[in-house]
């Protein structure tokens, strides 16, 4: 007999659509602050408290690369002492991915301009990058001293260096991102609608989700992210090429 209740199959989440490769700009840390009454570097304090937690939830919901837009080229345009104090944090948090990259199997990449990072910080940067590069568990990359024009700039002098014509292919292999896989889905925080000179040769097809949240109101809520895997659920890439469609009107 045919069941009235029947429950409707529901997709497992291996066959649910999960981005590859979340990007996000971490925007909002001094506006939370602010509303709070504490000091605007607290806020910096807050959005980098649960970045290990927030990466090991993606990663376990499918998700194999997250990069997080940290530090841009024109944030050195800030206040000394904001510079100063974040390049403190990076190098204490960068300290502690190390051993969190070990016991999670995940490899780290930190990507940008290792000019202008004080010397002890971008050591660590490829000491993180060196330790974690056989690790296969996904991979967290900070986009540190980062801006997508200066990537691109610099790949094509290296291209032009190394005298040889290139395709799309080999391009990449002259950029920062090169071995990363193209972003799917780009969050920006902090009801900011902007791409802010970001990952701009891997956004090429990206879906992008702007939400009013800031930062660390998002890094350490569940709901929102959960949110975030739900709302690339919705979308419908098509890469160019449309949907199928009779056109013609033939039959």
């Amino acid at each position: 007999m045919f069941n009235l209740f029947k429950k409707k199959a529901v997709k497992s989440d291996t066959q649910k659509k999960v981005p590859q490769h979340i990007a996000f700009i971490c925007d909002g840390n001094r506006r939370w602050a602010e509303k709070r009454g504490l000091p605007p570097l607290m806020g910096h304090r807050a959005g980098i408290r649960n970045f290990e937690n927030f990466g090991d939830w993606f990663i376990g919901h499918g998700v194999s690369t997250i990069t997080f837009y940290i530090f841009s080229t024109e944030n050195w345009n800030r206040t000394k002492e904001e510079v100063d104090f974040l390049m403190d944090l990076f190098y204490t948090e960068l300290k502690k991915n190390m051993k969190h990259a070990m016991q999670k199997n995940l490899r780290y990449r930190v990507v940008g301009s290792r000019e202008k990072l004080p010397k002890k910080l971008a050591n660590l940067c490829d000491e993180l990058e060196e330790v974690s590069k056989e690790n296969t568990g996904g991979t967290i990359v900070f986009a540190l001293n980062y801006g997508g024009q200066d990537e691109i700039i610099r790949a094509v002098n290296a291209a032009i260096e190394n005298g040889e014509p290139v395709d799309k292919d080999t391009f990449e292999t002259f950029m920062d991102t090169g071995d990363l896989l193209p972003v799917d889905l780009m969050v920006r925080t902090s009801n900011e609608n902007r791409i802010s000179n970001f990952l701009l040769w891997k956004l090429a097809y990206a879906e992008l989700l702007f939400i009013p949240e800031h930062w660390p109101d998002l890094v350490k809520s569940k709901r929102l992210w959960q949110h975030v895997l739900d709302e690339y659920q919705k979308r419908d890439r098509r890469f160019g090429g449309g949907k199928k469609k009779n056109y013609s009107g033939k039959k």
